[in-house]
């Protein structure tokens, strides 16, 4: 009667046990190092940039539940220098309709641009790290011959999502980089909230939304005849 009775007695308290574990919402904080001397090799541009602001930190927040990821600037009352140096995007993304926007701060304006989620082709690794106390494993992006992203996720957080619009991982991208470092993510808070639908609220309320091309012919006539506009148009349109 006893080994009939552990079976049932195993599956009715473990698999709660097993069912907590799941974490499909929740609040992640990103500190961004950005070697703005890497991004900007022209020479035009590194002329406005001294070298004790060669290294720039953002902070970033991003909130998700199992089918919506909010990432956004965190808000700062101070002064900020050097801030036409990085981009700070807000990107929200709907997993279950394949559908993203993003809000890119464009000298001084917010543009909203609508496309669809980015697919990127991964390899997983066997490298493995810890970061904010989750065992994460390493996969590569190699975007083209000569420039790769790396990602350490989690799957103990099992919304697939991450900094800016990266997702695709089994997992939470907790640290995301460069492969030169010249640009650098990495969780500094994890926080396991409830679902907050109002923390994933987007204002919809734009008078236009460009797609991606269409911002970039804009810009490139705009901008593109000036000595530093090529830069600052990739600037806007990088990997992330």
């Amino acid at each position: 009667m006893k080994n009939k009775l552990f079976p049932v007695l195993f599956f009715f308290v473990f698999v709660p046990l097993f069912s907590e574990a799941q974490i499909y919402s929740g609040k992640i904080t990103y500190e961004r190092k950005t070697n703005v001397y890497k991004k900007f090799k022209q020479r035009e541009v590194r002329e406005w940039i001294d070298e004790a602001h060669k290294i720039k930190i953002d902070y970033f927040e991003l909130c998700f539940n199992d089918s919506l990821t909010f990432f956004k600037p965190q808000e700062s009352e101070l002064r900020e220098d050097y801030a036409w140096t990085t981009q700070k995007n807000t990107v929200y993304q709907n997993l279950k309709s394949n559908s993203r926007i993003t809000i890119k701060a464009v000298w001084g304006e917010d543009v909203y641009l609508s496309d669809t989620l980015y697919t990127r082709k991964w390899k997983i690794t066997d490298s493995k790290r810890n970061i904010g106390g989750y065992d994460c494993r390493k996969a590569i992006w190699e975007v083209n011959d000569s420039t790769r992203i790396y990602a350490w996720y989690t799957d103990a957080i099992n919304t697939s999502t991450g900094p800016e619009s990266f997702i695709g991982l089994p997992g939470a991208i907790l640290g995301l980089a460069t492969e030169d470092g010249g640009v650098v993510y990495f969780a500094k808070k994890i926080e396991i909230v409830k679902n907050n639908p109002s923390a994933l609220k987007l204002n919809k309320k734009v008078k236009k939304y460009y797609t991606p091309a269409e911002l970039k012919l804009q810009l490139q006539k705009d901008y593109g005849k000036y000595p530093w506009g090529k830069a600052m148009i990739n600037s806007v349109f990088d990997h992330w």
